[in-house]
């Protein structure tokens, strides 16, 4: 069967050979809630669909409109099968419940890198999605990106307290990295974006080569609240 938690998920399973991101607008705070109860109230009524899901996540924006939705595959052949047997019906009682979802499209990654604090226990208040955008397919660059990032954050005078960890995904159309990254609280993460220098962290040398990569096309900054996990009993 499927289980409803609050847990949030564990982004370093090397289960996971197939992360997929995909966000649904939905317009106000109160479909938010609506889509969110539908989301697990469809769930919740019928058997877990597939041995290749290990856990499917649902998040509010804090635009108040949107969701932000965080599925963990075993492979890409499992979704696929899952597509074809499962997903339709689920759908269409989302809709039924919520009906004018915009569905904005589903993005497939792979895990890449982490960075997390030893021992760390605190849970996220808040997850802060960094979407990168480059002008072209390029795997090195996107592995090249992802490492400059880490060596900026190495090299960090002043990182700030409120962040718990970075979990850096790649496209597997080579054009686009996301970093899933867990705050203490948004408060926290705004605070860290109102510091000295362009973003999050200080105005070092290592810092302006990571905003000014060459081919970096756009970067978008989401906040977001875990409303559910969804997983098997």
């Amino acid at each position: 069967m499927t289980r409803r938690t609050d847990a949030h998920p564990d982004l370093t399973r090397p289960e996971i050979g197939a992360p997929f991101f995909s966000t649904w607008r939905v317009g106000t705070p109160l479909r938010q809630k609506q889509a969110v109860e539908a989301i697990a109230g469809t769930w919740e009524r019928r058997p877990w669909p597939a041995d290749g899901l290990l856990g499917y996540h649902v998040y509010t924006g804090q635009d108040a409109a949107t969701l932000l939705h965080y599925s963990q595959w075993r492979s890409e052949q499992a979704y696929e099968a899952f597509v074809k047997t499962h997903r339709q019906e689920r759908n269409d009682e989302i809709d039924t419940a919520v009906p004018g979802i915009e569905r904005l499209g589903l993005g497939r990654y792979r895990h890449y890198r982490s960075g997390t604090r030893e021992g760390d226990t605190r849970v996220p208040g808040c997850v802060v999605i960094v979407d990168i955008e480059f002008d072209g397919p390029d795997p090195d660059r996107q592995r090249a990106w992802v490492d400059a990032v880490f060596e900026a954050l190495e090299s960090e005078p002043t990182p700030h307290p409120g962040g718990i960890s970075a979990h850096f995904h790649l496209s597997t159309d080579g054009t686009r990295v996301l970093n899933y990254a867990e705050w203490e609280s948004a408060a926290d993460h705004i605070a860290a974006l109102a510091a000295p220098g362009d973003g999050i962290g200080s105005a070092t040398e290592l810092w302006h080569r990571v905003q000014t990569w060459p081919g970096l096309k756009s970067s978008t900054v989401s906040r977001y609240d875990h409303a559910v996990g969804l997983v098997p009993d």
